[in-house]
């Protein structure tokens, strides 16, 4: 069993900042790449950024900067610094990662989500 578990978010207002941490544990043998994702009401989810084991970063265009993933390779954690915030912003983040658990090859897992509301 591997479970990831999403915190950190919540409401802020326009131009705030938020911090998102996922803790993936379990029967874990290796974890791979990690990132995250949203899904604002009526729009399909999407790609927010994503990070591999030794560190290469990827984000989706619309980020510009504002927002920086990491992750703790000895905890199984990532995270996602958002500054700047907008209330386009505004959705559910989720946790992704590629975990290989004994004797497998790997595959990917979700993490329930958590919201984050930028609004004044």
């Amino acid at each position: 069993q591997v479970q990831l578990v999403e915190s950190g978010g919540g409401l802020v207002q326009p131009g705030g900042s938020l911090r998102l941490s996922c803790v993936a544990s379990g029967s874990i043998f290796s974890v791979r790449t990690m990132g995250w994702y949203r899904q604002a009401p009526g729009k399909q989810r999407e790609l927010v950024a994503q990070i591999t084991g030794g560190g290469t970063t990827n984000y989706a265009d619309w980020v510009k900067g504002r927002f920086t993933i990491s992750r703790d390779n000895a905890k199984n954690t990532v995270y996602l610094q958002m500054n700047s915030l907008d209330p386009e912003d505004t959705a559910v983040y989720y946790c992704w990662s590629f975990i290989a658990t004994p004797g497998t090859t790997g595959r990917g897992y979700w993490g329930q989500g958590t919201q984050v509301t930028v609004s004044s």
